[in-house]
């Protein structure tokens, strides 16, 4: 049997793909990869916090079956014996799953949600469950359960949110695969800010029932909410998209999914747009330069590559359509009572997380309709152009800020004060019309700050922007370790 050697003698810094090979291979057994990652978790997460609940024995459990299968020379499947780690809102069986809420501090489900099962029937070992904000509602990641997550590039700084716990895992070396859940950049911002690889899949085709919110025993999913994976390398997003992407338990008797190929994987023949510029939500200058380089690069490499090339609406109707639906959305974590003091008070200006959550139906109908138009508009513009290159955030990643209200916290961009919510602006531009989109990263910073760039592409062409994540990936560099890591 031909072999291949793994990169290193230290699992650390593998690929999902690297370890189940090694695995696969002889090369070094589940649990050895397993013990290794649990000492690693034990001697740095500490000042980090991003691995909140361990399940070290039934772990080792798993790992020792995935070695015997090995040992039998049995068929294997694709993340036969990898441990890994899955953000605290996806429910895992006999693990305590609290989306960072006190109310289900102690809550133990004995049900998967279906990504957490897909991966496990992938061969996965899953060993622990990393940290988020309450509810998975903040671009931070902390709670009264759990604490704080820290920056592995910077102790002061966030990993991001809500799998703020999954990009920080992936960045101090804890996994090498996370399970990730994003409505308003949940996947995207960590993976930016964490100096990742993230995927956000076009909405329906990941299955993310058993995520909380809502509340165990919920059946439905929230509108512009997706499941999707996140790793440090790209190859592992395209391993992860083809295990998580299929029909739910609804529709799996009669439902198919075949995702298309890439369009192309000649860099000459990309044709590539790029977003940058809106003065309602302008970027950080250094991050600014490092997207314009990641243009030219590919330029160099022969894309074509226009920076005035847009859909036919513009940037501030597209997040205001994105925040009333947002709105709405996450109105499903109020009470009845809570939105009835909502709908009879006064509605502030900019007041996020409330704003437009007592809408009338009719009111979501016409933001609805608003929303197709947008979709029919990028659908014409994806005509013409293979993906389009745009910030994640405005800013690399910022201090720790829990101040309340959430609506009165600022961040600073050259200098200036803007918006805490202008983090999720260029966000809402994608998602709110069910696009895919890739984040990998592209920095660090002069700062020594990670960034990354996010590759949207037409819905249901998640391999197009997942191949062009490949490219620019090999155009700078991919991921590397954070210093002291």
């Amino acid at each position: 049997m031909t072999t291949t050697r793994p990169p290193s003698d230290d699992p650390t810094w593998w690929t999902a793909g690297q370890t189940a090979a090694a695995i696969a291979e002889g090369h070094i057994s589940s649990r050895e990869v397993l013990e290794h990652l649990l000492d690693r978790v034990d001697r740095l997460d500490g000042p980090i916090n991003a691995v909140v609940a361990l399940d070290a024995d039934r772990a080792r459990t798993a790992a020792g079956a995935a070695d015997d299968a090995v040992a039998r020379g049995d068929e294997l499947r694709p993340l036969h014996g990898v441990p890994v780690t899955i953000k605290d809102s996806f429910q895992t069986e006999g693990l305590v799953t609290t989306s960072g809420a006190a109310e289900l501090a102690d809550f133990v489900p004995t049900t998967d949600a279906d990504p957490v099962a897909r991966y496990k029937a992938a061969g996965a070992v899953v060993f622990a469950k990393t940290n988020l904000p309450i509810w998975a509602g903040d671009c931070q990641s902390y709670n009264e359960v759990y604490g704080t997550t820290a920056n592995p590039w910077d102790l002061e700084r966030t990993p991001g949110g809500s799998s703020g716990g999954s990009g920080a895992a992936l960045a101090a070396g804890f996994t090498s695969l996370e399970l990730g859940s994003d409505i308003g950049g949940s996947i995207r911002i960590p993976a930016h800010w964490s100096g990742v690889a993230g995927h956000k899949p076009s909405y329906g085709i990941v299955s993310a029932r058993g995520q909380i919110p809502g509340m165990p025993g919920t059946l439905s999913q929230a509108d512009i909410a997706v499941a999707g994976p996140m790793a440090r390398s790209v190859a592992d997003l395209k391993t992860a998209l083809g295990l998580l992407a299929g029909p739910d338990s609804w529709h799996e008797k009669a439902w198919s999914l075949d995702l298309p190929p890439a369009r192309t994987t000649d860099v000459s023949v990309l044709r590539v747009a790029l977003w940058i510029d809106e003065p309602t939500c302008p970027l950080d200058h250094e991050y600014r330069t490092l997207l314009e380089g990641v243009a030219a690069s590919l330029a160099e490499a022969g894309a074509v590559v226009d920076d005035t090339a847009r859909p036919a609406f513009g940037f501030d109707k597209a997040v205001d359509t994105f925040l009333r639906l947002l709105s709405a959305a996450e109105a499903a974590t109020w009470t009845l009572s809570e939105l009835e003091e909502i709908a009879a008070g006064p509605q502030l200006e900019g007041d996020l997380g409330i704003w437009h959550a007592a809408m009338r139906h009719r009111e979501w109908l016409s933001a609805n309709e608003r929303r197709l138009q947008m979709r029919a508009r990028w659908r014409e513009f994806f005509e013409d152009w293979d993906v389009i290159l745009l910030p994640v955030t405005p800013t690399p990643p910022i201090r720790h800020d829990h101040s309340r209200p959430m609506t009165a916290r600022t961040i600073d961009v050259n200098g200036q004060p803007r918006p805490y919510f202008d983090t999720i602006k260029w966000m809402g531009l994608t998602g709110v019309s069910y696009l895919p989109a890739t984040v990998v990263p592209i920095g660090p910073t002069t700062a020594g700050l990670p960034v990354g760039v996010q590759i949207a592409g037409p819905f249901l062409e998640d391999r197009t922007t997942l191949q062009v994540g490949s490219v620019v990936e090999e155009l700078v560099g991919g991921f590397t370790p954070p210093p002291g890591c």
